[in-house]
């Protein structure tokens, strides 16, 4: 399979890529996708630009999944401000086609969005089982705003969940056919699908993985209490001396050690000579988007789906606090009402998992999950 990974840059400053930038999409280059290496992380693509003849190749390249609008630029070295950072995994299958070739449809898109305090890369080993298994879709794993490399660029407020989703929704030129989002990102997906009710093309899946349409009841496990654990990094000093400073001094606070080891990855050297690190994301806009989750009420939309689009929740069977009678009631509700009005609400209940869904059960995810690529299979 291969990977493509895009970043952005913010206004006036200059930020590392994940790699080389993607070229402009009306530009004669042709875009040759190197294999993706055997790490289990989401590694670096090699990416070559070969020069077609112009008067041979009047035609462009379409890359039917990002925006053209944003990449209009003819300087390749240095492209227009992207509206967020992405990796792009895709399966060995996956044709590309130049925009004037209609016979080639659309590649089969699925957007995997993150939780608070997470980053794209979190999707990234199992967005390459899924591009394995299903070889002829791709797999769009997006740093939110204040997420990742995402932070670098200023974004107007509110930072609210229905900005976050209309971020996603303007990276995209095509509609994709499954969205996944977790904790934080099932909100987003949900707003997603909200905000695009009308224009979505039919069928649409999307997958709430953890988290409900309403109230937010977060913490219970010992593990898990984002808004404190968001309050203590704000507290901290903006540029450390090392991780390891921030793991004590997470322990001390009493976080989990799983909790401390994973807030470290977004730390990142503030110089390639540098020994102090600081943070890959922006804990003020983060707190907001939190708030935001908490106060964002998305019963209606659920209750009132739209005709084709189909909406699943995912229940960790650990999970026990995030989850209230009231919520499984409503959402079974939801369910026979949906299916009179021609639109669609499932629950599901992933065995032996926490909140980390994607880490504690992948198998079990991966089975429950890859029903929408079965019945979509392109």
């Amino acid at each position: 399979m291969s990977t493509v990974s895009s970043s952005s840059r913010g206004c006036g400053t200059s930020f590392p890529s994940k790699t080389s930038s993607l070229p402009a999409l009306n530009s004669p280059n042709f875009i040759r996708i190197g294999k993706n290496s055997q790490s289990d992380r989401l590694s670096s693509h090699r990416l070559s630009l070969v020069h077609e003849n112009r008067k041979a190749r009047g035609a462009t390249v379409r890359m039917a999944l990002v925006d053209e609008r944003q990449s209009t630029g003819q300087n390749v070295a240095h492209p227009p401000p992207r509206i967020l950072a992405y990796d792009l995994v895709q399966g060995d299958l996956v044709k590309w086609r130049w925009k004037e070739d209609k016979s080639v449809p659309d590649t089969p898109t699925a957007v995997l969005l993150h939780g608070i305090l997470g980053s794209g890369k979190n999707w990234g080993t199992f967005a390459r089982r899924l591009a394995h298994e299903f070889p002829t879709w791709q797999f769009l794993l997006v740093d939110l705003r204040c997420h990742g490399d995402s932070a670098s660029l200023k974004k107007r407020g509110p930072h609210s969940v229905a900005s976050t989703a209309s971020d996603v929704l303007k990276l995209l030129r095509l509609t994709p056919r499954v969205l996944v989002g977790h904790s934080f990102g099932g909100k987003v997906v949900l707003s997603m699908v909200e905000q695009a009710a009308k224009p979505l093309p039919r069928p649409v899946r999307a997958w709430v993985l953890d988290a409900t349409p309403g109230k937010v009841r977060a913490g219970g496990d010992g593990e898990d209490h984002p808004r404190e654990l968001i309050s203590f990094l704000r507290q901290l000093p903006k540029v450390v001396s090392s991780k390891n400073e921030v793991y004590t001094a997470l322990m001390e606070e009493g976080f989990s050690n799983d909790v401390a080891q994973w807030v470290v990855t977004n730390l990142r050297s503030t110089g390639p000579s540098s020994s102090t690190f600081s943070w890959a994301f922006d804990l003020d806009g983060i707190a907001e988007l939190y708030q935001s989750y908490e106060d964002t009420n998305l019963w209606n939309f659920v209750e009132n789906l739209p005709r084709g689009v189909h909406v699943n929740f995912l229940k960790a069977e650990r999970s026990l606090h995030r989850w209230a009678l009231e919520d499984l009631q409503r959402i079974h509700a939801a369910e026979e009402l949906a299916s009179e009005e021609g639109g669609g609400v499932e629950m599901h209940v992933l065995e032996d998992a926490g909140h980390w869904v994607h880490t504690d059960n992948p198998d079990g995810l991966f089975r429950i999950l890859s029903s929408s690529f079965q019945v979509l299979r392109a």
